[in-house]
């Protein structure tokens, strides 16, 4: 079998309003253990055998600057230049596309298996197109699939409650004939131009034989549409690469520092007398963490951390150059560049133990608007956007948002949301 032929489209262009306030970039381009989340979709097309690779980007070109230092040669990188749906994104890269493709989000980190699968019913079915289902108790939320035994007959997106063709949901990793720009550009072209991709994938299936693989919850691949959802990624990458205890050459770890489990520590790193380390955590290059300071279960500290004497730090991501002293910090996604007082303190439970509702922004038809949500999880600390400053001894309630460019001045206790370059 030999993919050499097959080559796929990464979608990355989109705004990320869902993702405030972890949205100065693509959410695509936030790191974990050093790599941005799509360099990890790009390696598991690659490990399936799909080297030839286009992205879609924004006009901004942020994906193309920031996989640069990567040298990803086989990457070709288009623009859509305006944020006009998955139809007209996929056909800026028509010029790219010379026979079967796969089409995906740029977070699909889990690619590789489910790639290989649908490939494999290509081949064995002769069928150009090949969709990816999986079973939902909700299917009036997704893009649905009519389906008989393993042939596509329709995809509905977000059908009417109790109409609903079947309940299997198809995620956007999707094996498509080039012909499908035919199709696109027919829907394009008409009167009723909304839902564009799905509308196109049925005109397809009326047509040519197309075949779907329905897959387990082992599958269920990485949601991106909430900041919090970044655990979830943090976590599959941690437990499928962070196997080992690794230091670095260059670095220095005290005598009495202690240092277990699975733990990465790179390039020049300092970690300080009393320090803990308990894995699987990730410390990237030139970080330090000091004097008497825990860092513990799941930690992802990115270059250029610094983690002062004194503090506890666990199950939180922070993006390059964050720096934090004495206090706790737990839950917490921090982006790049904050920085934090001494003695802060992220309240990460509610006092009853119970889900945690957060309020998120987003965007629809150009309208921008805020919904209050359960997040899913018990404990979720702060997450904090760009370049933020946050005074000593400031305390956060569960599941707070700080925008980019904010200031939190000394001793202040946040109750809500602050929205971006807010000073409080």
């Amino acid at each position: 079998m030999n993919n050499k032929s097959i080559q796929a489209v990464i979608l990355a262009a989109g705004g990320s309003s869902r993702f405030w306030p972890l949205n100065s970039k693509h959410k695509s381009l936030l790191k974990i253990m050093g790599k941005p989340l799509i360099w990890y979709t790009i390696d598991g097309l690659r490990k399936a055998g799909i080297k030839d690779v286009a992205i879609v980007q924004g006009p901004n070109r942020s994906v193309e600057k920031e996989l640069k230092e990567f040298n990803l040669t086989d990457v070709k990188y288009v623009v859509q230049n305006e944020p006009k749906g998955m139809g007209n994104a996929i056909m800026s890269a028509k010029d790219h596309i010379n026979g079967q493709f796969f089409v995906l989000n740029a977070n699909r980190i889990d690619c590789q298996d489910i790639a290989a699968k649908m490939l494999e019913k290509s081949w064995q079915t002769g069928a150009k197109m090949v969709l990816f289902g999986q079973e939902t108790k909700t299917p009036w939320l997704y893009g649905i699939a009519k389906i008989d035994d393993d042939r596509v007959l329709e995809l509905i997106e977000k059908p009417a409650e109790g109409k609903e063709p079947s309940n299997i949901k198809v995620p956007v990793v999707r094996l498509l004939d080039r012909k499908i720009f035919d199709y696109i550009e027919r829907v394009l072209n008409s009167a009723n131009k909304n839902e564009e991709f799905e509308v196109a994938i049925s005109m397809y299936a009326k047509d040519h034989d197309s075949r779907i693989i329905i897959l387990d919850n082992r599958y269920d691949g990485i949601s991106l549409k909430y900041p919090w959802q970044l655990f979830d990624a943090q976590k599959y990458l941690f437990n499928k690469f962070l196997t080992k205890k690794t230091v670095a050459k260059s670095a220095w770890v005290a005598k009495n520092a202690i240092i277990e489990g699975n733990v990465y520590i790179g390039e020049n790193c300092k970690i300080y007398e009393g320090a803990v380390i308990k894995g699987p955590c990730y410390i990237g290059d030139d970080s330090i963490v000091g004097n008497n300071s825990i860092v513990r279960d799941y930690c992802d500290l990115e270059n250029g951390a610094v983690v002062g004497a004194l503090c506890e730090v666990s199950r939180t991501i922070f993006q390059p150059d964050v720096h934090i002293h004495s206090g706790y910090f737990g839950d917490s996604i921090l982006d790049r560049g904050v920085r934090v007082g001494a003695g802060a303190i992220t309240a990460n439970v509610r006092a009853d133990r119970g889900e945690i509702s957060v309020l998120v922004k987003k965007e629809k038809n150009g309208v921008k608007e805020t919904a209050k949500l359960g997040a899913g999880l018990k404990s979720l600390g702060v997450i904090i956007g760009q370049n933020s400053k946050i005074g000593a001894r400031a305390t956060f309630m569960p599941g707070r948002f700080i925008g980019k460019n904010c200031s939190i001045g000394p001793s202040t206790v946040v109750m809500r949301n602050i929205d971006d370059g807010q000073k409080i």
